[in-house]
């Protein structure tokens, strides 16, 4: 009954993301529905729905524009990301800049932004002020992370303040939304944004750690991006910098990037970061000690798990 529930409220969302983009201007409609159409995790909309109905809700619907604008403000991010990245492929398809060109896809990003004002209108000023702050901080983070990548001044304590800024944000913005509309209590509302603070953070650590082990079939984008920028988790545990000093000569003189990934892989930093991963998926574990035992629970512990174990 609870995953029935759940899969109703996620086809709902789905819907939304597509009726929401329609436009007369062809262009901005087919590259929304083109990184829409592409799929995903859809993990900041579940989490929502999830806070929602783990705090009581009886009716899901009324959280699925609020549900459906965290994946909005996620997916433009995307579009712009890939034109930063020189990224080609987002999904396992091509990305909108390599498609339509870089000047539709700052457009087409900007689009699917503003759009995220007409999905969270009906809510009123508290659910407004919440995802406005969650979408500053989320562009904070980005900017901090190109800052300090540019400076190569990465440190771990710098790295956190990214990933709680860009990522963590907007997951705590869904759980706390979600648990409001619910009509929650305060302890329950901190409890549920505690627990979904954490499980950002463990999202973007394992994230971070896929590009440098990840399978870029499965990902559907290659790996390695985080590390030829001279940033994430790696970049964090090596005072700066990702890149491994020391490496075969032979090896490098071939292929400098592939020497670099092979000594990062056996280094040992991807235990280390692994090894944080699963200290933030604990906290986010004795948050849910607080939340009422229910199957909405057991559901929520599962997702940590199921972020933590991903392999893409």
């Amino acid at each position: 009954m609870v995953n029935k529930l759940i899969d109703e409220g996620m086809q709902a969302v789905e819907e939304k993301l597509h009726t929401i983009v329609d436009s007369d201007v062809e262009v901005l409609r087919d590259a929304s529905q083109h990184i829409i159409s592409s799929g995903g995790k859809r993990i900041r909309p579940r989490l929502a729905l999830m806070a929602y109905l783990a705090a009581g809700g009886q009716d899901f619907m009324t959280a699925v524009p609020m549900a459906a604008a965290l994946e909005m403000v996620h997916t433009a991010t995307l579009v712009h990301d890939d034109i930063n990245d020189h990224s080609l492929t987002r999904r396992g398809k091509i990305t909108v800049h390599a498609r339509w060109g870089r000047t539709f896809a700052l457009l087409a990003g900007d689009y699917l932004f503003t759009k995220v004002y007409e999905l969270m209108a009906p809510y009123g000023n508290t659910y407004n002020e919440i995802m406005a702050d969650a979408c500053i901080k989320l562009v904070e983070g980005e900017t901090l992370q190109a800052a300090v990548a540019k400076a190569g001044t990465m440190d771990r304590e710098t790295y956190k303040t990214i990933i709680a800024r860009k990522t963590a944000s907007l997951f705590e913005a869904g759980a706390n939304m979600g648990a409001r509309l619910a009509g929650a209590d305060d302890e329950l509302i901190e409890a549920l944004t505690t627990y979904a603070y954490n499980l950002g953070l463990t999202f973007q650590i394992v994230d971070d750690i896929l590009d440098i082990i990840g399978d870029p079939e499965k990902m559907g984008k290659p790996i390695g991006t985080d590390l030829v920028q001279n940033r994430g988790v790696m970049a964090a545990q090596n005072g700066g910098t990702a890149v491994i000093e020391e490496t075969t000569v032979a090896t490098a003189a071939i292929d400098p990037f592939k020497a670099m990934m092979e000594q990062l892989r056996d280094s040992g930093a991807v235990e280390v970061a692994r090894l944080q991963a699963a200290e933030t998926a604990r906290r986010a574990r004795l948050a849910l000690a607080n939340i009422p035992p229910s199957p909405m629970r057991n559901e929520l512990e599962s997702l940590i798990d199921l972020v933590l174990n991903r392999d893409k």
